[in-house]
């Protein structure tokens, strides 16, 4: 995932407001509860002030590009200051720190420094994935590290050209899962409670990319599906086993977007003018195209957005052009890919 790279401290009292009018369900990771950006919250205001909406506490932070996760009254993001990426902490009503726990060192890019992915919250633990790509478990009540790994290096790769952005994913409980983009390992999953390796996936010549993985359901089985720099792959949670791989190469290698499911489809969409397709991925082997939209005139290119998809329909920003200077509002018909409205 990528945000803009500014100063954290405007995002974290924004997100005060956020946890005041909506506490009752919790946001344990990237895109949320089912990773795919919908909330079962009730009761949401539809609209703010003319004056904008109240602040209520506003705290320093750092740099970086990661994204919060909640549960219950705490708040945890990953930031970087001149020394070091660390994970902070934050009572979501008051601000306050509850821990600051670094994780690795200042993490240095060209274009923007500082972490990228999401902090993902299971089982009274916290699991980040610093810029470089080092993997760490801590205690969510107190901060305390429990484990450390470097993926990346380990399996004898190197960091994406602009960072490690795939957030952690608990695929299964007690097993969390991450792309790596290595020689060894284009994705692999962890022992939750020691950070040992439960098994990895080689498909030389991937790169990692910048999305973050999903678990879907496909008729009656659970997938994981990774969009990495060079192909989306279908994968079986437990054992790691390829159920099936989709060529999709983007500028830059930048799939950016998660995966998104149905019970039978995976939707996946780029930017760099690149498009969208729709894929029916039930049974075993290759997957068949529904429909692809790809191009300048594609109906949908989420450069650094994911979709949603709500009863049968995507709701997404189509970015035009390279790095997407203009942005749209699309939806999109999920089953036919026909555009069915666009927002300048």
């Amino acid at each position: 995932m990528f945000i803009n790279a500014k100063r954290f401290a405007a995002v974290l009292s924004l997100l005060s407001v956020l946890c005041a009018t909506a506490v009752a369900d919790d946001w344990p990771q990237f895109l949320g509860p089912q990773r795919n950006g919908i909330s079962t919250e009730t009761g949401l205001i539809d609209s703010f002030p003319a004056s904008g909406p109240k602040e209520l506490w506003r705290v320093p932070g750092g740099v970086g590009m990661s994204g919060i996760a909640v549960v219950g009254d705490t708040v945890v993001t990953l930031v970087q200051d001149d020394n070091e990426q660390f994970v902070l902490a934050l009572n979501a009503q008051t601000g306050k720190t509850h821990w600051k726990s670094p994780i690795a060192a200042a993490y240095r890019n060209p274009m923007g420094d500082g972490p990228r992915a999401a902090p993902c919250i299971s089982g009274g633990k916290v699991f980040v994935y610093s810029g470089e790509g080092v993997l760490a478990a801590l205690n969510l009540q107190n901060g305390r590290l429990l484990w450390k790994r470097h993926p990346v290096v380990e399996f004898g790769g190197k960091p994406a050209e602009y960072g490690m952005a795939c957030s952690p994913l608990m695929v299964d409980e007690g097993l969390v899962a991450v792309t790596i983009g290595a020689p060894e390992a284009a994705v692999a999953a962890f022992n939750a409670e020691t950070g040992e390796t439960v098994w990895q996936l080689s498909q030389p010549g991937d790169t990692a990319g910048y999305s973050s993985p999903a678990v879907v359901q496909v008729e009656q089985e659970e997938q994981l599906v990774v969009h990495g720099g060079k192909a989306a792959l279908g994968i079986q949670p437990r054992s790691g086993k390829l159920l099936w791989r989709y060529p999709y190469e983007t500028d830059y290698d930048c799939n950016i977007a998660t995966p998104l499911g149905d019970g039978k489809h995976v939707f996946l969409s780029s930017g760099e003018n690149h498009g969208s397709v729709l894929l029916d991925v039930a049974g075993t082997g290759k997957p068949k195209v529904v429909w692809k939209s790809h191009d300048v005139q594609s109906v949908m290119r989420n450069e650094w957005q994911t979709s949603i998809l709500h009863k049968g329909y995507l709701y997404g920003f189509d970015n035009v052009g390279s790095a997407g200077p203009v942005t749209n509002l699309a939806c999109v018909n999920a089953l036919t890919g026909e555009q069915v409205w666009l927002e300048r």
